[in-house]
């Protein structure tokens, strides 16, 4: 079993960020930004966008984030957006997911210019993935993809079981394991909440992709020996042994799942360092102005 490392691969990642940062500076160009909007206090939320601005800082980004409390009218908030896009010092940005319940998410996405939309939730840019074109990818899936291919994962005709099926991971990851690309050309299949006999489908997986959000749900006698695991779920569960007073899991039951592994994600550990960093890696694209001239 090999430990697919998100640690060290988002050290990497930073290291070639910082280098190509200092690069642009030296030549003079535009340092990259990249700004966040968080909506209220949401303790995972307020988590996230500091690993964010701290990342930026590491790599040498300039970073901007726009606190708003909770009671920002929507109108006012998607007028916040509409300055973000005008701005020509902003590369791209990110409002932090998810918004009080009077706010619609769906108008926040579609507000975020396509060239500025550094998650990649914009319909344009999920389209544009969907017919594999170049696009921001969410940031999540692309770190997955990244995982697959520092670790020289072969997945061409393997079979690829996605579980979830979120518009922030499972559908676009059962898209991109699909398409026609070097890391892709799968067979996949997505399971959800509706599925019947999820096990089934589970232990015929070369690769599984997990996105529930149930802390310790497939477990060892739901995957094949020698499968490939990636872990998204992150649950903070209660522990009184914990200094902390609680323990942080995934989706998958690591312990006793790891041992028939050909690969598997920690939690934490694993995928979600890959995730703050492929959004620099989108934020840099954005600077560039690589897909949107």
């Amino acid at each position: 079993m090999i430990l697919l490392d998100g640690k060290k691969l988002s050290a990497e990642i930073k290291a070639e960020l910082k280098n190509e940062v200092e690069n642009i500076r030296a030549k003079g160009g535009k340092i990259p930004h990249l700004a966040a909007i968080l909506v209220g206090n949401d303790g995972a939320s307020e988590t996230y966008v500091k690993s964010k601005v701290k990342s930026c800082e590491e790599v040498g980004f300039s970073s901007t984030l726009l606190r708003f409390e909770e009671s920002i009218s929507e109108q006012e908030l998607l007028t916040e957006i509409q300055k973000m896009n005008e701005n020509p010092d902003i590369d791209g940005f990110i409002v932090q997911l998810p918004l009080p319940k009077h706010i619609s998410e769906t108008k926040v996405i579609e507000t975020i210019a396509p060239e500025k939309d550094v998650d990649g939730f914009h319909p344009i840019n999920i389209g544009r993935m969907a017919k594999n074109l170049p696009a921001y990818i969410p940031a999540t899936p692309f770190g997955i993809l990244q995982m697959l291919e520092r670790y020289k994962i072969e997945t061409t005709g393997k079979h690829c079981v996605v579980v979830g099926r979120s518009n922030i991971v499972g559908s676009p990851m059962s898209i991109l394991m699909a398409r026609n690309a070097p890391i892709g050309n799968c067979t996949v299949t997505l399971c959800h909440s509706k599925t019947k006999d999820l096990s089934k489908f589970t232990q015929e997986a070369d690769i599984l992709i997990v996105a529930l959000g149930k802390p310790e749900f497939v477990t060892a006698n739901m995957i094949k020996e020698g499968a490939v695991v990636i872990d998204v779920g992150i649950t903070r569960l209660p522990d009184e042994s914990s200094a902390k007073g609680y323990r942080i899991v995934g989706d998958v039951k690591f312990d006793e799942v790891a041992p028939k592994c050909s690969y598997i994600t920690p939690v934490p550990g694993g995928v979600g360092l890959m995730t703050v960093v492929s959004l620099l890696q989108n934020t840099l694209l954005a600077a560039k102005k690589i897909f949107y001239a």
